[in-house]
């Protein structure tokens, strides 16, 4: 049974929103992992409340910061994939703060439209949004065009993991201007009197691909000790249907095991690597004097595949891509406890409120503060919601998660329930087992309860055609993307002070 709660008195603090993008909610030290090192995020989760059972809402990263910013969920708000990206049309938890006369500032990326939309920031420090404002059209391409003959897949998405190794990258360079810029804010904030709370969100880029780690990063892994994924292809693992064009367009083409080591090698040293530019972040604070005052938040826009199932990249709804590292620490926030209840991004918006303390006015919203479930019984049957509307897939795809359950349901395919308690790496899918039918149709029901999986999908397929449309169709759209990479650039203004 759902745990009953009440709100609780919240004393209004700071808060720093950390983000990263792409961190697989396995690889840190405090979620078990027994290689990967991220000594500032365990310190952080020691000293507060993290969440093993937080997922996205959407596994790929436009849509999930949408998600974020209003604290809705896809279907509510249409921002459907890489190219239908947050332009502040629908208020979220930055407009609350603006309005109640509270510094609300981001440094980093936010993958929303541009910089000149009111998206809920007093100020953008070197933001990355979706390139030229458009992004990436030919992924809203999805099977509205059946004349139009796609494209094979760019070589850059299937060579995530051949492409793996020591170096630096534009990305990575831009992570170390972020934590520099973040320190120097935070540094000012402790030298200025402020009569109410701000809120400061800091989000970097790794370890998000390219697979390039920093080279002291990256030598404190040897590949060969890294255990090969789960579920790889060469040992006889067969990909759901749906999930087969989503496998030509992330796998790491026919890789040795060699070469999956040493790409997992180098995304557990990126992800070493924003843990330091965390901790720098976290040290400013102590500097400034502000770590009593300021409440602190990290999570991840969505996970990383990291070879699972013969994959690299997220778009699935497997626990890889949908799970997130979600950590809240400071007043009123227990220290090491691990909470089960499962939660998702959506759940940051009342949170924020929460923290600065303003009220949930709106009853709509679908999420609920993290400060009720860290200071509460686990609630196992609270239920956490994604969807998939992007790039390569041939129909809409919805997830929940309740109690020991997680139900996947495809548009036109066969669906998928697994338990987590006995298979957290969802190894067996039960779905045809007999034994499970009433569990398989209690979840589906559940899920319509939600969303109508059919009707969102051709909603999302439309909003998606009219937009190839509007760049001149399909021809155009791959024209125009021929050559370029898989994922956004650094803007070039940014670039020039890195």
């Amino acid at each position: 049974m759902t745990v009953e709660r009440k709100p609780m008195n919240i004393r209004a603090q700071n808060l720093l929103v950390i983000m990263s993008d792409e961190h697989n909610a396995d690889f840190m030290g405090c979620a078990g992992h027994k290689y990967v090192k991220t000594p500032n995020l365990d310190a952080l989760a020691a000293r507060g409340t993290r969440f093993d059972a937080a997922y996205t809402n959407c596994p790929i990263c436009v849509p999930a910061r949408a998600s974020l910013a209003t604290g809705r969920y896809i279907h509510q708000i249409g921002y459907w994939d890489n190219a239908i990206a947050y332009d502040g049309r629908i208020e979220g938890w930055g407009h609350r703060l603006q309005d109640a006369g509270m510094r609300v500032e981001s440094i980093g990326k936010l993958h929303y439209r541009n910089g000149g939309d009111p998206t809920g920031f007093d100020k953008q420090h070197i933001p990355m949004h979706i390139k030229d404002g458009v992004g990436m059209v030919q992924g809203s391409v999805r099977g509205q065009f059946p004349d139009f003959q796609r494209p094979p897949p760019r070589p850059g998405a299937g060579q995530i993991a051949p492409g793996a190794g020591p170096g630096e990258t534009s990305y990575t360079r831009y992570d170390r201007k972020i934590a520099e810029i973040a320190c120097d804010w935070i540094a000012n904030a402790g030298n200025t009197r402020n009569d109410k709370p701000w809120v400061l969100f800091v989000s970097f880029v790794s370890p998000h691909y390219p697979l390039i780690a920093p080279p002291e990063f990256f030598e404190m892994y040897r590949a060969q000790e890294l255990p090969l994924p789960l579920l790889e292809p060469r040992s006889g693992y067969q990909s759901h249907p749906w999930s087969e064009r989503l496998t030509r367009l992330h796998s790491g083409l026919d890789v040795t095991p060699d070469v999956v080591r040493r790409a997992l090698a180098s995304y557990a040293a990126l992800c070493t690597f924003v843990d330091a530019q965390i901790g720098y972040v976290l040290r400013a604070l102590d500097r400034a004097g502000l770590t009593a005052s300021t409440r602190i938040a990290y999570t991840s826009d969505h996970g990383e595949l990291a070879g699972s199932r013969g994959m690299w990249g997220k778009s699935t709804m497997y626990r890889e891509a949908t799970g997130v590292p979600m950590i809240l620490a400071g007043s009123d926030v227990p220290s090491a406890k691990v909470s089960r209840t499962p939660v998702s991004l959506v759940d940051m918006y009342p949170t924020i409120l929460d923290a600065t303390g303003l009220p949930v006015e709106d009853r709509t919203l679908p999420g609920r503060s993290l400060f009720d479930f860290a200071n509460s019984p686990d609630d196992l049957e609270r239920l956490a919601f994604s969807e998939y509307h992007a790039m390569g897939s041939p129909s809409g795809a919805y997830m929940i998660r309740q109690g020991r359950y997680k139900y996947h349901h495809y548009v036109g395919y066969r669906p998928e329930l697994f338990d987590v308690e006995s298979d957290p790496n969802e190894v067996h899918d039960l779905a045809a087992d007999p034994a499970y039918a009433a569990t398989l149709a209690a979840c589906e029901r559940k899920l319509r309860e939600i969303v109508d999986p059919e009707a969102t999908d051709k909603r999302a397929k439309a909003d998606q055609k009219a937009l190839v449309e509007a760049h001149g169709g399909p021809e155009a759209v791959f024209a125009r993307a021929r050559g370029g990479k898989n994922f956004t650039e650094i803007p070039p203004e940014v670039e020039a002070i890195l």
